[in-house]
C-alpha cells in the first residue's frame, strides 16, 4: 500500500524556486508530514512570505554556477539527512542535470533522470525526441543563424511563432528590448519575422520557429504525470485549457480534467520510449484543421498546471517523494472531475480580452466559476501570498474599470 504520511526519520525535501509554483508543492508535501524547505533566488517569489516552510535565498545557478552548488551542499549539511531534491522551476532543472555528479553525494534524486530533464528543458530537444518517439509536432526549426531562419521563412506558412530555447533567455535580454520577458511572439509574414530575430539575434541567436497548430485557446491540453523508477507511470491526469493568458500563446488560467485516452496514450508513449523518471507537465493542442494532437512544449518538472492534479486525485509531488526514497507506491489516475483549477492573476487580465475580441461572452466567462473550483494562486491559509493576489487582482479590476469608463467617453 502506498503510505498516506512521512515517518519521522524519512528524507527532507528540498524544493528549487518558490515562486507560487514551488510554493504548492511544499504545501501539498508539508500536508503528508515531509520536513520540506525551499531555495530561490529571486528573493520576491512568494515563498519568502509563505507560512508553509522556510525558504533560503540562494545565488543564481546561471550567472553563478559554482557558489549556487557550494551554497547547496551547505544546506544538506545543515538539515541533517541527505535530503531529495525536487525543482520546480526551468533554471533548477537545468542547474540539477549540470551539476548531477557533484550533488548526487549530497542529495537524493534519479540521476540519469535528471540529465534527461535537463536536455528537455531546451525546446530543440524537445521537438528532436518528440519526433522520434512518436508525439506528432507542428513545422519545427531550431534556428541558431538568420541565414537558417530565412530558409525556414521562404517556406513556412503565416502566422508562425518564434520562441527562446529556454524563457529566462529572453528574460534576461536588455532593458528596453520588445522581447524582454516574453515566452514567445508571432509573425504575419516573412518580413516581420526576419524584423523580430534583429532584437534577439545579436545576445541570444538560437531560438525555434514554427508553424501555429490551429484552434483556439480551448483546443489546449495538458498531461500531467509523474514517473517511477523503470519509467513505470505512478499517476496521471488530463486536463482541458479553457483559457490561458496571453490569450492564443501564454499559460493555462483556468483548466479543467477530462478523460481523453488518446492524449494519454500519446505522451505516455513518448514519456516511457524515452525511459523517462520523473514529474513531467506536456501540453498538446488538437489541430482544428485535421484533429492531430500536436506537441506545444514539456515541462520536465513539476508546473503551474501540474497544481490542478492534487484536486482530481493525482498528488505528483508525495508519489514522487516515495519513488525517490524507495517506498512502495501504487499507481493511481484521477478520481475527481467536474472542477474548475484557476489561476487568478492570470485569468482577471485575460478576461477583458477575450470579451474584446468576441471569443466570449461575460456569462461565459463567470461560468467556471459558478461551479466547484480549486485555486492555484489563493489560499485562506496562507494570507501572505493570497493578499498579493488579491491586490494584483484589485489593479486588474480597476484597469477594466477605467479603459471601460474611457471607451464609453470616446463613444458619446
Amino acid at each position: 500500500m502506498t503510505p498516506l504520511r512521512a515517518q519521522s526519520d524519512w528524507p527532507p525535501v528540498v524544493v528549487a524556486s518558490v515562486f507560487q509554483t514551488g510554493l504548492n508543492l511544499m504545501r501539498d508535501l508539508l500536508r503528508h508530514d515531509v520536513r520540506v524547505v525551499g531555495v530561490d533566488c529571486d528573493g520576491e517569489h512568494e515563498g519568502f512570505r509563505s507560512s508553509y516552510g522556510k525558504s533560503y535565498l540562494c545565488p543564481n545557478p546561471d550567472t553563478n554556477p559554482d557558489e549556487w552548488v557550494a551554497f547547496m551542499i551547505d544546506l544538506a549539511k545543515q538539515l541533517g539527512a541527505k535530503p531529495v531534491i525536487i525543482p520546480a522551476a526551468d533554471i533548477f532543472v537545468s542547474a540539477l542535470g549540470k551539476h548531477a555528479d557533484v550533488l548526487k553525494e549530497h542529495y537524493l534524486f534519479h540521476q540519469d533522470s535528471v540529465v534527461m530533464q535537463a536536455a528537455l528543458a531546451t525546446k530543440e530537444q524537445q521537438y528532436a525526441l518528440a519526433a522520434r518517439y512518436g508525439l506528432p509536432i507542428p513545422r519545427t526549426t531550431y534556428v541558431q543563424s538568420r541565414a537558417e531562419l530565412e530558409a525556414f521563412a521562404v517556406e513556412t506558412r503565416y502566422p508562425c511563432l518564434i520562441k527562446p530555447r529556454h524563457q529566462r533567455e529572453w528574460d534576461a535580454l536588455p532593458e528596453g528590448n520588445p522581447l524582454r520577458g516574453l515566452k514567445l511572439t508571432t509573425a504575419d509574414s516573412s518580413e516581420h519575422l526576419l524584423s523580430v530575430y534583429t532584437y534577439t539575434e545579436a545576445q541570444r541567436p538560437e531560438v525555434v520557429a514554427q508553424e501555429i497548430i490551429a484552434g483556439g485557446d480551448d483546443a489546449k491540453y495538458c498531461y500531467l504525470s509523474v514517473y517511477g523508477e523503470g519509467s513505470r507511470r505512478l499517476g496521471h491526469v488530463v486536463v482541458h485549457e479553457l483559457r490561458c493568458h496571453p490569450i492564443y500563446f501564454g499559460s493555462a488560467s483556468i483548466v479543467e480534467p477530462v478523460v481523453d485516452p488518446e492524449i494519454a496514450t500519446l505522451c505516455d508513449n513518448f514519456l516511457r520510449g524515452m525511459g523517462y523518471v520523473g514529474i513531467c507537465e506536456i501540453e498538446v493542442k488538437r489541430d482544428t484543421r485535421d484533429g492531430t494532437v500536436r506537441l506545444i512544449e514539456v515541462n520536465p518538472r513539476y508546473s503551474g498546471t501540474g497544481d490542478a492534479a492534487i484536486y482530481s486525485g493525482v498528488d505528483i509531488g508525495w508519489l514522487h517523494y516515495l519513488d525517490v526514497i524507495g517506498q512502495p507506491v501504487e499507481p493511481v489516475e484521477a478520481t475527481r472531475f467536474g472542477f474548475h483549477h484557476i489561476t487568478l492573476q492570470r485569468d482577471l487580465p485575460a478576461i477583458p480580452r477575450y470579451v474584446d475580441r468576441g471569443l466570449l461572452t461575460w456569462s461565459e466567462v463567470l461560468e467556471p466559476y459558478m461551479g466547484e473550483t480549486a485555486y492555484y494562486d489563493f489560499d485562506l491559509r496562507d494570507w501572505r501570498p493570497t493578499l498579493a493576489t488579491l491586490k494584483g487582482c484589485v489593479r486588474v479590476a480597476g484597469g477594466v474599470v477605467l479603459r471601460a469608463l474611457g471607451l464609453k467617453r470616446k463613444l458619446e
